[in-house]
């Protein structure tokens, strides 16, 4: 289910619509609109909140973009400009009959009410938007459900890696391990200087997850298979609540939406999410 939702997810950060209207609001350069679109919901929090809940930035990432980014426009200002933005993309991407068509109108509904089952107890990313009051517009309804899918998933997901005592430089040097992205990509974006990194190697490499090259070991990819099956088991209430043929359906009419985005080309290639086509399974 997260590789049918997560590309629709995508548009926010990656369509012109949006980037425009976080230009609009004053929120100048990409990271200060990544910042107040996906933060938004949490309130106007300081950067140490949001570094907290997205995890795997640098602080100096964050606290380049907020509490800045409040005094250019307030989060119910940049949560309507977003409602807007993808709404528009949504359209210029999948043309308005797409949009106005039944099926959308299902998949909304059948997302919109697998979003209210998920159990956002200690999620605050989650349980920030799924207090977000129902979008009129299918369309628009459907990707603020998936929105609080992603990030209801994400939450469960940085708690596993607590648990797992794999810090945010850690978990990303052990997913590029895997070859799911890039580990230069990742640094930079993220923001953590050299001697992070090869910190963050060398503890993998102590607890022998990684090799002296930063190649996955044997025990290194059990380590990270368990991490993404607690994941996933953590984010199953919603798809139980939803039911197995609500979910195969709901699959089924997103994975032309996902396609169509990976399609686009507009994800660019090792995306910081590691999203590929690769894997289509059976959804459940």
């Amino acid at each position: 289910m997260w590789e049918r939702f997560e590309p629709v997810h995508q548009l926010v950060y990656f369509t012109p619509e949006v980037r425009e209207a976080a230009e609009d609001l004053g929120l100048r350069g990409y990271w200060t609109g990544y910042f107040a679109l996906r933060a938004a919901p949490l309130g106007p929090v300081p950067a140490s909140v949001v570094t907290s809940c997205f995890y795997v930035f640098h602080p100096d990432r964050a606290a380049s973009a907020l509490p800045d980014a409040w005094a250019a426009a307030s989060p119910q200002q940049v949560i309507e400009a977003r409602e807007r933005a993808v709404g528009a993309a949504m359209i210029r991407l999948y043309g308005p009959d797409v949009v106005a068509s039944a099926e959308l109108a299902e998949a909304a509904d059948l997302a919109w009410e697998a979003a209210l089952a998920a159990d956002t107890a200690g999620r605050a990313l989650g349980a920030a938007n799924q207090a977000l009051p129902r979008p009129a517009q299918p369309h628009v309804r459907l990707w603020q459900a998936l929105t609080t899918l992603r990030e209801h998933r994400g939450d469960g997901h940085v708690a596993v890696l607590v648990g797992r005592r794999l810090g945010p430089v850690e978990a990303l040097v052990l997913k590029c391990a895997t070859g799911e992205t890039d580990a230069e990509f990742q640094r930079r974006i993220r923001q953590w200087g050299v001697e992070e990194w090869d910190s963050a190697q060398a503890r993998l490499c102590e607890r022998g997850w990684i090799d002296e090259e930063g190649r996955l070991t044997k025990a290194g990819a059990a380590a990270h298979e368990q991490v993404e099956a607690d994941t996933d088991a953590a984010a199953v209430t919603p798809w139980r609540t939803l039911g197995a043929d609500g979910t195969t359906r709901l699959a089924h009419l997103l994975e032309p939406l996902a396609r169509r985005v990976l399609d686009s080309g507009m994800v660019p290639t090792g995306n910081p999410v590691g999203l590929t086509e690769s894997t289509w399974g059976s959804p459940g």
